[in-house]
């Protein structure tokens, strides 16, 4: 018997779906990102790509991946009728699972939905083990409806396709591989790590504004797990109060780097930012 088709009263809070992964251990993914949007005031909610039991920096870990449950609960939610206002995609496991929310993500994007997207796929000038061709290729198709992308140095790369073997880039060259991601459809570009003549920033296209923006940083010499996913809440939540795509990013950029100098004698870095100290903090200066 097919379930009725429910009738939903407009909520005045967004209502945002995060499609990444659940670590059981560690503030990374969706432990990192529900606790910052939720305290922001948006409506969360949640499609796990991966159940993993601990961050992966311990060596050790299970994954269990949930493509099966994806497919079939969009199927579900598709017969509800369920709706959201923006979408924000993260760590996506495997190739079909990318086909899939590439499809999702063009479909809700026909429907005014917001999609914002941070490319997982490597670092360091590498592709993480899984990632193939075609993985890529679906990851254009989600960009090509994303409003905005948060790629690191690597994946804008290997999306574009352009300068993958270079370390360093020159101003132009920056720009030239922001167009190359911009033809691809997506609207506004931030590249979370690149270097631009020498100096490490984050360099992007506000199209809002028109313009090319680079905000050079100084490298923390200490790694947190989850980081990114931070890095990615605070400018989601930051864009969906109405913020500047340039003031959204250095406000992310700023807070992340506070996060980790306050947590740079911690015992376990493994575990993550312990996020939900900071909630009232990090909030106030958005």
């Amino acid at each position: 018997m097919k379930a009725k088709k429910i009738v939903h009263m407009k909520e005045d809070s967004p209502k945002i779906l995060l499609i990444e992964d659940l670590a059981g251990y560690g503030k990374i993914s969706l432990s990192a990102m529900i606790p910052i949007m939720s305290h922001m005031g948006y409506n969360l909610y949640n499609l796990p790509t991966a159940l993993v039991s601990n961050t992966l920096d311990y060596g050790l870990f299970h994954m269990l991946e949930t493509t099966g449950y994806m497919r079939e609960t969009l199927k579900v939610w598709k017969e509800l009728g369920f709706s959201f206002d923006a979408i924000c995609t993260g760590m996506i496991v495997s190739e079909e699972q990318v086909r899939l929310v590439a499809e999702y993500c063009q479909e809700q994007r026909k429907n005014g939905v917001s999609i914002y997207v941070d490319p997982v796929m490597g670092d360091d000038g590498t592709l993480y083990n899984g990632i193939s061709e075609n993985t890529i290729k679906y990851m254009r198709n989600i960009c090509s409806v994303a409003d905005v992308i948060m790629p690191n140095y690597t994946e804008a790369a290997f999306l574009a396709d352009k300068y993958i073997d270079k370390d360093d880039v020159t101003r132009a060259q920056a720009e030239e591989l922001v167009d190359s991601l911009r033809k691809m459809g997506s609207k506004s570009i931030v590249i979370t790590s690149i270097s631009v003549e020498g100096q490490t920033c984050v360099y992007g296209y506000d199209d809002g504004e028109g313009t090319y923006f680079s905000i050079p940083f100084d490298y923390v010499p200490v790694h947190f797990p989850g980081t990114g996913d931070i890095f990615s809440a605070l400018l989601v939540g930051s864009l969906l109060k109405g913020n500047s795509l340039q003031r959204a990013t250095r406000y992310a950029m700023d807070t992340v780097r506070e996060l980790i100098l306050q947590n740079t004698e911690n015992a376990d870095k493994y575990k993550g930012i312990p996020i939900e100290k900071y909630l009232n903090e990090i909030t106030k200066n958005m």
